[in-house]
């Protein structure tokens, strides 16, 4: 069998690896055994920290919602339960979008939802 010389192919992968890895510090960046080590370890990283902020961003949207909810003198359940039976579908991103910024529309929002439920 002939002989493979892997020059080019390897040295365009090492070069990805090491673009990859330009921004780590020292030899993560340099040397190109510890650099597919740190690339290993930044892309787990980031596939595990990607489903941590999806997490983190929705509690924060449930505390927003919840904090202009009870300014209405309602809770949080009662205005996801009472958007729900009122089809009203939302989701908490948007509801957090619209409290914020514009407390008096979130309450319009809930006493709509509160009159027409009686």
């Amino acid at each position: 069998m002939t002989r493979v010389k892997r020059g080019s192919v390897a040295r365009r992968y090492r070069r990805g690896v090491l673009n990859f890895a330009s921004g780590f510090q020292g030899a993560h960046s340099r040397l190109f055994r510890a650099a597919k080590q740190q690339e290993r370890r930044a892309l787990a990283c980031a596939y595990v920290d990607k489903s941590s902020r999806r997490r983190q961003f929705r509690r924060l949207w449930i505390v927003r919602i919840n904090a202009a909810a009870r300014k209405n003198g309602i809770t949080y359940s009662s205005t996801i339960h009472n958007l729900f039976d009122n089809q009203v579908f939302l989701n908490r991103k948007t509801l957090a979008q619209v409290a914020t910024p514009d407390a008096y529309c979130f309450s319009k929002l809930v006493e709509t939802m509160n009159g027409s439920k009686d």
